[in-house]
């Protein structure tokens, strides 16, 4: 039978009440004490008139904080949305208009609360293991829509049960004696998951890091005796650059895992010749989760292939029409995966445009599978831009460009990049009589722009080119500056 997915992280934690749950460099919380307080923020909330049902936006970095808010929103019953701390106050405020949520959480909010002792322990609106239907949203994601405006992907509390069961089982194999190294943004879906909820269903330990940087990675690693890592490829490729790889101690580590952003072949090759770690390679987005992937426990490697099917889901490559390809044929990649998110916050039609009502996810990305269920993304159907785990949809970049008095036109794309998939790189033409520098622009952008949104490469032009019916040719505009 179905059950809500804080009961499930309720019954792992009174498996290992006393077990560390989250380590950091200067502190730690055991299990009990994270419920513990997670209940007292819910008493909280709800004596602020929060109420089952309500959306919760939750506004804190990587710290002990962020997890206690998650967990209390969903033991009151309510749907919780993450919000990413590095987005500038104009982005956040389009995000918050969109969502409506009765309360922002900030750590301000949540340090303060304590809560009974954990042998007491009882959410707001019934005891441990009652609580929302599993059908009931549980999480809202937040990512630009293809429009540049902001869309919220709404996850039931079935999705992320079955998400994070496969991430702690057959993707990372993980058990009560590992800990994870989290060092991803905890308001993404990557690092939610792998990174946070997958460890805590598992009964594993946590070590923080609200910063990346290799040097405090490799000396958390030691300190914590951390065994799984899950990053970015710009992460493992500034470690394998970094001075104090040759010094560090991973002995502890037996994984390393990839997500958001593909990794190349190559560097996790020369991860692996470096550390002797296997980079466990994936595919997954805010909307499905993590449902390609290589997993712990079959050796399986393909240099061009992101995986097979997680156990559960379904793939199929199709045609323009919808129809099924045979394998080794190149269309659009749809899966079917009981992860997927229901739909869009206030955003019926674009929702249609990706979910089928057969329940397929039209991904927009180009793929073919082998006749041995690998499968290998060649492209891209739909705009979008990976960069180093963050998608950048162009609209909202062109846009922003234009709102500066000497840009007439742009044009926003991904150029590839060695450590980060994508970078962003825009192309202008200027207003007549009209000054500007590409450095002026890109620091325009820097200013009003989440830092991985914003173009480090601008390219100005006479004038962009455009088709007969007026529309600007992308394929047209120079490789680079």
């Amino acid at each position: 039978m179905a059950r809500n997915f804080v009961s499930l992280l309720e019954a792992s934690a009174d498996r290992s009440p006393g077990t560390p749950a989250l380590v950091w460099p200067d502190g730690a919380l055991a299990f009990a004490g994270l419920h513990r307080r997670a209940d007292g923020l819910a008493t909280a909330l709800a004596a602020k008139g929060v109420r089952p049902g309500d959306r919760i936006a939750v506004a804190i970095p990587n710290r002990w904080q962020f997890a206690v808010a998650l967990l209390a929103g969903w033991k009151l019953g309510a749907t919780v949305a993450p919000i990413d701390p590095l987005l500038k106050v104009d982005e956040r405020a389009e995000i918050l208009a969109d969502l409506a949520p009765a309360v922002l959480v900030d750590e301000a909010a949540v340090t303060p609360v304590w809560a009974e002792p954990a042998e007491t322990r009882r959410s707001p609106h019934g005891p441990s293991g009652a609580g929302p239907d599993p059908r009931s949203p549980a999480l809202i994601l937040y990512t630009s829509g293809s429009t540049g405006r902001p869309k919220g992907a709404v996850l039931s509390h079935e999705a992320l049960a079955f998400a994070n069961e496969s991430w702690a089982g057959p993707v990372m194999a993980l058990t009560p004696d590992d800990v994870v190294l989290a060092v991803l943004p905890l308001a993404h879906a990557y690092g939610l998951n792998g990174a946070l909820l997958a460890p805590l269903l598992a009964g594993a330990g946590e070590a923080l890091g609200e910063r990346f940087t290799p040097e405090a990675a490799l000396e958390a690693i030691p300190r914590h005796r951390v065994t799984v890592f899950p990053g970015v490829a710009t992460m493992f490729r500034r470690i394998l650059d970094s001075p104090a790889l040759t010094r560090a101690d991973l002995s502890s580590l037996r994984l390393a895992v990839s997500g958001a952003a593909p990794c190349p072949w190559e560097l996790a090759q020369q991860w692996r010749n470096r550390t002797g770690i296997r980079i466990l390679r994936g595919y997954g987005m805010s909307e499905l989760f993590r449902p390609i992937s290589y997993l712990a426990a079959d050796a399986t490697e393909s240099p061009a292939a992101i995986g097979r099917p997680v156990p559960g889901v379904e793939v199929r490559v199709v045609d323009d029409s919808g129809r099924p390809l045979p394998s080794g044929e190149v269309g659009e990649l749809w899966i079917k995966s009981p992860a997927a998110m229901q739909g869009y916050v206030n955003s019926p039609e674009e929702s249609r445009e990706v979910l089928t009502e057969d329940g397929w996810f039209r991904t927009g990305d180009l793929a073919l599978v082998s006749d041995d269920g690998l499968v290998e993304i060649v492209g891209r159907k739909r705009e979008r831009i990976l960069r180093g785990g963050y998608s950048v949809f162009p609209a909202e970049v062109e846009a922003l460009l234009l709102t500066h008095p000497a840009v007439a036109e742009a044009a926003v794309v991904g150029l590839p990049h060695p450590e980060l998939g994508e970078e962003v790189a825009a192309f202008v033409a200027l207003r007549r009589n009209a000054g500007a520098t590409a450095d002026e622009l890109i620091a325009y952008c820097r200013d009003r722009l989440a830092g991985f949104k914003y173009p480090r490469q601008v390219t100005i032009l006479p004038a962009l080119p455009r088709s007969a019916t007026g529309k600007i040719l992308k394929s047209s505009l120079p490789a680079s500056r």
